[in-house]
């Protein structure tokens, strides 16, 4: 795959969570490629990103980015649409959002890694939508923007000659609405860097961004009402709604750097999973460092976690439920040994190795068709 321009698209650079480890991986495939993203926020990422040629959108632009960029949310396809890949022979997407909507030159070729349909649009669109955490104006405004948006969504996924699908969940969601098969290539793991370390501590743990389909809310219920200590790393939009719900013994660590990240994990006597994950790469990097999940039993979990060995499931997404489950996980003997057996099947030099060599088949088969 000598001597083609190379051009890799990710929604936007704000933080570091399992698409930007994807994203570093295909940077690293492909050193000489610029990355295109709606939006930066200089230091968010790891230096090898920082240092790269980075092409943000006119969102990059707009007023108070920071802390309201999802207001420009209906701008966002305009924007991605907008990126000039005259030059480029081959597309590489990261998406979540608008990412594989991209208008890639005629005869070049677009491959795109799915992290999830956008969700907000799709299977999580009651998570953020409904009626009463909306006013009245949004609730007249968000139902037809909503809707252009998956029309937009489903028209643009023509765009792409293959999709890959973080999971097999994601790719069943690829299916419903776009009509459209996808490989599964799980993302990367860093099993090196998340291991073992000392005695668990006697805390709980979650990490995820505080967003409405994660359902931290239905933790946060069943662990005012357990007692237990329960530690939450993270930052997002519901934040303030959230530790407003919270008793003292849930604590807001906000958002860690990877040291700090993996001491936390480390102490953990379990990772909690409240709600429907895409794959959910905290998971494993939970289960790298030997310390169970306790996952709601449907999405990304599903797959990633064998009950019984490397944690547990709860069936309902009931805050009775998690607490079933919680009195369950603490008269099992978890072996730390066991736990990380399971997550070094996704190790960052498997993901590599894999997304590398069907990224080449694709462009080897359309060489062959031209």
């Amino acid at each position: 795959m000598d001597n083609i321009k190379v051009a890799l698209i990710h929604d936007w650079l704000t933080g570091r969570r399992g698409g930007e480890k994807v994203l570093e991986v295909l940077s690293e495939l492909f050193p000489e490629a610029p990355i295109f993203t709606l939006f930066h926020f200089s230091g968010s990422q790891i230096k090898n990103i920082e240092a790269k040629k980075i092409i943000t959108s006119f969102i990059q632009g707009m007023p108070f980015k920071k802390k309201r960029y999802r207001s420009y949310l209906p701008l966002f396809p305009l924007a991605a649409e907008l990126f000039n890949l005259q030059d480029y022979d081959l597309v590489l997407s990261s998406s979540h959002c608008v990412a594989k909507g991209v208008i890639p030159r005629p005869g070049s070729l677009h491959i795109s890694y799915i992290h999830s349909p956008m969700r907000y649009a799709w299977n999580q669109y009651f998570s953020y939508f409904s009626r009463q955490r909306l006013n009245i104006i949004s609730r007249i405004l968000i139902p037809p923007v909503i809707h252009w948006l998956r029309v937009w969504d489903e028209s643009s996924s023509r765009r792409v000659d293959h999709f890959i699908a973080n999971s097999k969940t994601v790719a069943d969601r690829i299916h419903t609405y776009y009509r459209r098969t996808a490989d599964v290539i799980n993302p990367p793991v860093d099993v090196h860097f998340f291991r073992p370390g000392k005695q668990a501590d006697h805390y709980y743990l979650i990490v995820s961004a505080l967003v409405p389909y994660k359902r931290i809310d239905l933790a946060i219920e069943a662990f005012n009402r357990t007692g237990d200590t329960l530690k939450i790393v993270g930052t997002g939009p519901d934040f303030k709604r959230l530790k407003k719900e919270a008793k003292r013994n849930v604590i807001f660590l906000g958002s860690l750097h990877s040291e700090d990240l993996l001491k936390v994990y480390q102490g953990a006597r379990a990772l909690i999973m409240p709600g429907e994950e895409d794959f959910g790469i905290n998971s494993l990097e939970s289960q790298a460092c030997g310390v169970p999940v306790i996952a709601f039993g449907r999405g990304g979990a599903a797959e990633t976690v064998i009950s019984g060995s490397s944690g547990l499931f709860f069936r309902k997404l009931s805050a009775n439920s998690l607490i079933s489950a919680l009195d369950k996980s603490k008269k099992l003997p978890f072996n730390k040994t066991e736990i990380r057996k399971n997550a070094l099947r996704y190790s960052r030099e498997k993901f590599k190795e894999r997304i590398f060599s069907f990224i080449k088949e694709k462009w080897n088969e359309f060489q062959d068709r031209k």
